[in-house]
């Protein structure tokens, strides 16, 4: 568990390192566990960021979506390909400019998605159902502080 170092800020860098190492560890079994009990092959990390962005913001632009994403554009534009391709994207023309396209999820996406949710929330459920009361209360609390730090980092410029 983390919590504030009595030997002041000086020891924030092994703070920030054990909380890095605790998320990165995290999302890697999360993923991990909720993608064993998915019937269908299962999309890149940066795959699935495209559709659930797109499925948040239907008719984003392929430039706008490289922006929130922090990719290039060349590279969402891969990733919108593969996408069309396996059927869970689809591209329209852009009504106010005839060079640029509007992404939308389809209905397969749509029910890989709600899989998705329903597979993670079955595998987090279960995993916070084997901690302690105590435990599962200070996760729940903690959810604020991680959303805030999540917008901080979103805010910062660029390293």
């Amino acid at each position: 568990m983390l919590t504030r170092s009595p030997e002041g800020p000086e020891a924030a860098p092994a703070s920030a390192a054990a909380l890095f190492r605790v998320v990165s560890d995290l999302r890697r079994v999360l993923r991990r566990r909720i993608l064993r009990g998915l019937p269908v092959t299962p999309l890149s990390p940066s795959q699935a960021e495209l559709l659930h962005l797109v499925a948040g913001e239907p008719g984003i632009g392929v430039r706008e979506a490289a922006e929130i994403l922090r990719l290039a554009p060349n590279t969402v534009s891969t990733l919108v390909g593969n996408l069309t391709d396996a059927g869970l994207l689809a591209r329209e023309r852009d009504p106010d400019d005839a060079r640029a396209v509007c992404l939308h999820v389809t209905s397969k996406a749509h029910r890989r998605i709600a899989a998705f949710q329903d597979s993670s929330a079955r595998v987090l459920d279960a995993a916070l159902s084997e901690l302690h009361p105590d435990e599962r209360r200070r996760i729940i609390a903690a959810l604020p502080a991680l959303e805030r730090l999540g917008a901080v980092l979103e805010e910062s410029p660029r390293p």
